[in-house]
């Protein structure tokens, strides 16, 4: 029987329960917390939608609901087939990216998330990891940096200064070697970018952007990390002052300062 080689004791839910919310999404909390516990780690495969029906004691249409919305996260994957099945997913950093970006993004379209708010989660997060970036980085690292400073040729076409000012940041958090910190660090920017078009800012802008990032660089090619935060800090302290300008103008209001 199901229930007694289940190893992971009672998990049966109760629908009539007050504010425990719709059965399907007791049912996906009760595996989540398994798995973010680490009782269920990525591969383990779950009993079937029949044998988990009778574990939580609801029907297999709530169950199926229970496991699309644990697959809609990003935390099983489900195959049809004799081997097939429901399986805890190997986690992704890019998948939970996505994930973390969406819902700052709805955040900051429905709240008053300012500028300074995004830029001062930005400022934590960047400045150490230029730190790290300045005794951590490879050679291959330090040469894809180089890259991402300055267009060739002396192009100035937003466009192209605008993804290389994204990949600068990018290749900097990979070169601080913390996934943790690029997890966290990457959904900021991305809704930065968003927020802002890539012909919103002036040349002046773009010349100041493409000298900070010099300053930056030249502190992790010398392995110097404290100032490689300094600058980092600086940069980001001028992004504010500039994106802040944008959103006023944006907005029909005053520029700024």
């Amino acid at each position: 029987m199901i229930r007694e080689s289940w190893p992971h004791g009672d998990v049966s839910i109760d629908p009539e329960e007050e504010g425990a919310g719709p059965a399907y999404k007791q049912v996906a909390a009760r595996l989540r917390a398994l798995i973010l516990s680490g009782e269920l780690v990525p591969a383990d495969r779950l009993p079937s939608e029949a044998e988990l029906s009778i574990l939580f004691k609801v029907s297999r249409s709530t169950t199926r609901e229970a496991l699309r919305l644990l697959s809609s996260e990003n935390l099983i994957v489900t195959s049809r087939g004799p081997t097939g099945g429901s399986f805890v997913a190997h986690p992704e950093p890019g998948h939970i990216q996505d994930f973390l970006q969406l819902n700052l993004g709805l955040l900051a379209a429905g709240s008053p998330v300012t500028v300074h708010a995004l830029f001062e989660a930005r400022e934590l997060l960047e400045t150490p990891a230029a730190g790290m970036a300045a005794t951590r980085r490879t050679p291959e690292q330090l040469e894809k940096l180089r890259a991402c400073v300055r267009p060739a040729g002396g192009d100035d076409d937003p466009a192209q200064l605008f993804e290389m000012n994204r990949a600068f940041h990018v290749q900097l958090l990979e070169a601080a070697d913390n996934v943790v910190l690029t997890t966290l660090a990457q959904p900021v920017f991305g809704v930065i970018r968003g927020r802002f078009g890539r012909n919103d800012a002036d040349e002046a802008f773009w010349g100041r952007v493409v000298h900070d990032h010099e300053e930056i660089l030249a502190a992790i090619e010398a392995g110097d990390a404290d100032r490689a935060q300094a600058e980092m800090r600086r940069h980001i302290a001028h992004l504010e002052t500039a994106y802040s300008g944008m959103e006023q103008h944006l907005a029909g209001g005053p520029p700024g300062d």
